[in-house]
């Protein structure tokens, strides 16, 4: 009798959390069928079997959290299992259903020379029937989607899925809110459906009286765990140093307006922070070090140019990464870059798409922020924060005028990146975005 180890699902995993069982003892697997939804510390996955027979035990309960290769179930009359320990994108496949961070670790140019194909999203309006659940079996859903339809008061049994084998994902349950009282995308007519309740309630423990008033503690995700520890490490090991710069946009501006003008209904039109990273990558081509890591004493240069984009999740900051940026047209990454903060917002983004960065830029202009410090993403060698493009009084020619200017700030680690080529690397970025007909060569 085949034992189900629990699977490595990401780079950086070494450990995995058993979510919710798909399948309950005595059920048939099939080679390919989503067995159970895991967490990591990249995101939460449906685990697919890779042997074939029946059900017979379930080792690990929901909630139980166990190491990489232990028994979490038992199969009757399967095959042979694939290594549990394998690099993401061998054996079985997953499908993401949480958000997470991004690692630079992996998926480098040293690694691999072919960028992770993005799954394809199911066709608008199909829906497929979900099996009947039996007595005691929960519909089959997503977790973003079960967590979705428990703050709006939704029963989940009422829905039809339109994801794989008629899992009921996010667009499902939003359908089924948008149309409360009538009916929408296919599924059952819904009643009116209580406001948002907002997030679910943190786990905590009692509440402490101090001086300070009541004390709740609370426990955080692996997701957020993940990211203060990789943080914590970030400024505890690289020294960061920082270089600030001050971009005349008016001239990106000018040409994003033609751009728009110029666009259809369905063309993507680029956006300024598109923009950042075309320039970017452009610069990172041209200063292999800001393309690199420092990693065991040694310097690691990368052959592909991958940028990731910081992304605001659901208490968490993820970073998709727009791979081989450097080759590719404004366009197509602007294409992208939505695609994948979509992916991040829906929770379906995949780890493969949260690996081998080697370079990040985090904006936070759209908040209205002028300029901040950004913590470097290990093991890369920098960071680019982006502030807001403001229209600024400026001196030209001993005459006062107005130009749209932009606050960035290079954080580097000393160890791989020092000062002047981190500033020439800095100009390189400012004299692209300062020219933009350079980004589209």
């Amino acid at each position: 009798m085949p034992d189900v180890p629990m699977p490595r699902l990401s780079d950086s995993m070494e450990e995995g959390t058993i979510l919710q069982w798909l399948k309950k003892v005595g059920d048939q697997v099939a080679v390919g069928d989503e067995l159970v939804e895991i967490e990591t510390d990249k995101a939460n996955m449906a685990y697919e079997s890779d042997v074939a027979g029946t059900l017979a035990e379930i080792v690990v309960q929901e909630g139980e959290t166990v190491p990489i290769g232990s028994t979490i179930a038992k199969v009757d009359g399967g095959g042979t299992n694939a290594p549990a320990a394998g690099p993401v994108g061998e054996g079985p496949g997953a499908s993401a259903a949480g958000p997470d961070t991004g690692d630079g670790g992996a998926a480098t140019g040293e690694v691999s020379s072919s960028v992770p194909p993005s799954p394809a999203p199911p066709a608008e309006g199909t829906v497929q029937a979900p099996p009947t659940p039996s007595d005691g079996e929960r519909p089959k859903a997503s977790p973003v989607a079960r967590r979705i339809a428990k703050d709006r008061g939704l029963d989940l049994s009422r829905l039809q899925g339109s994801g794989p084998g008629g899992r009921i994902v996010k667009a499902d349950v939003e359908r089924a809110v948008s149309s409360a009282g009538g009916t929408g995308g296919g599924g059952p007519r819904t009643e009116a459906l209580p406001p948002p309740a907002g997030p679910p309630p943190p786990v905590t423990g009692p509440a402490v009286e101090t001086a300070r008033g009541e004390v709740q503690v609370e426990e955080p995700s692996k997701l957020q765990a993940t990211i203060a520890r990789r943080m914590a490490e970030s400024k505890a090991t690289a020294p960061h140093f920082y270089l600030e710069a001050e971009i005349d946009m008016s001239r990106a501006v000018e040409a994003r307006t033609r751009i728009k003008a110029a666009a259809g209904e369905s063309e993507v039109v680029p956006s300024f922070n598109d923009m950042v990273v075309k320039a970017c990558a452009l610069a990172l081509r041209e200063f292999p070090r800001a393309n690199g890591a420092y990693r065991d004493g040694r310097f690691e240069l990368y052959s592909r140019v991958n940028v990731g984009i910081a992304v605001a999740a659901r208490d968490a900051l993820v970073v998709p990464t727009v791979f081989d940026a450097d080759r590719k047209g404004l366009r197509q990454i602007a294409s992208e870059s939505r695609a994948l903060a979509q992916r991040v917002r829906d929770g379906q983004i995949t780890p493969p798409e949260l690996s081998g960065a080697t370079f990040t830029v985090s904006n936070l202009g759209m908040y209205g922020m002028d300029s901040f410090a950004a913590v470097i993403n290990p093991p890369q060698a920098g960071i680019l924060a982006v502030g807001a493009i403001k229209e600024r009084p400026v001196v030209r020619d001993g005459e006062v005028s107005t130009a749209h200017r932009m606050h960035v700030n290079l954080a580097c680690d000393h160890r791989i990146l020092y000062g002047a080529p981190a500033a020439e690397f800095l100009a390189r970025i400012r004299s692209l975005l300062e020219e933009p007909l350079a980004l589209a060569l």
